[in-house]
């Protein structure tokens, strides 16, 4: 059994996808990022840096995992899927692995805290990691070009990538003119595993606006 610690963001969702694809067995711990659970003294004691996601497999004497691509690493190599065993195949998906971890999701992330989160508008940051987001995508669009996923076959690049992608409207990235990234988008949304994966934990219920108030009080404290 895996204990997941998680919220509803790109970085919980690629752990929930995993272990939907994955089939294992897993409990869900909802951490209330509002309320600063993922401070709190016993989750720290999981992932020291204070950020979610987290695991603990309870079947490997309660080992702790954090760090998304980390942990995405420890299950296919645990389950022995979406990780190839070829040394240059495996190498490739942990290259795009690791360009989702130092790319994508921090120039996402930051896009969105500008665009969308933070009290003050700063045309410049927005528009900089606007401008490296879509950077970003058309590296994926020429890499996709060539082959159906970021690898060959379906991987955990593909998995830690696609909840950050499909984001792209909230942070103000267009991915006009990138029909293999939409092509690649659109099949990923069709898994069911990815279908289960983002509804893990369930999204809060609230608007656009109270979101985007609810998470400035969070990034400015």
């Amino acid at each position: 059994m895996i204990d997941l610690y998680t919220a509803a963001t790109p970085n919980g969702y690629k752990v929930s996808i995993a272990l939907e694809e994955m089939g294992l067995a897993y409990r869900v711990h909802h951490l209330d990022l509002m309320a600063l659970e993922q401070k709190n003294p016993e989750f720290l004691a999981i992932n020291p840096n204070g950020r979610i996601p987290a695991i603990v497999d309870r079947d490997n004497d309660d080992f702790a995992v954090f760090e998304s691509g980390a942990i995405l690493l420890y299950l296919a190599e645990k389950t022995g899927r979406f990780l190839p065993d070829d040394p240059k195949e495996r190498s490739r998906v942990i290259q795009w692995l690791m360009f989702q971890m130092g790319g994508v999701g921090p120039m996402m992330g930051q896009a969105n805290v500008f665009y969308r989160y933070f009290p003050e508008k700063i045309p410049a940051a927005i528009e900089r990691y606007q401008k490296e987001g879509r950077r970003l995508f058309e590296v994926m669009e020429a890499q996709l070009a060539k082959t159906r996923y970021l690898t060959r076959e379906y991987s955990i690049a593909d998995m830690a990538t696609w909840p950050w992608v499909r984001t792209h409207e909230w942070s103000g990235v267009s991915i006009a003119g990138l029909p293999n990234l939409q092509r690649w988008l659109e099949e990923l949304a069709q898994r069911p595993a990815c279908q289960r994966g983002i509804m893990i934990p369930p999204p809060a219920e609230m608007t656009d606006e109270e979101r985007a108030e609810a998470i400035a009080k969070m990034v400015t404290r």
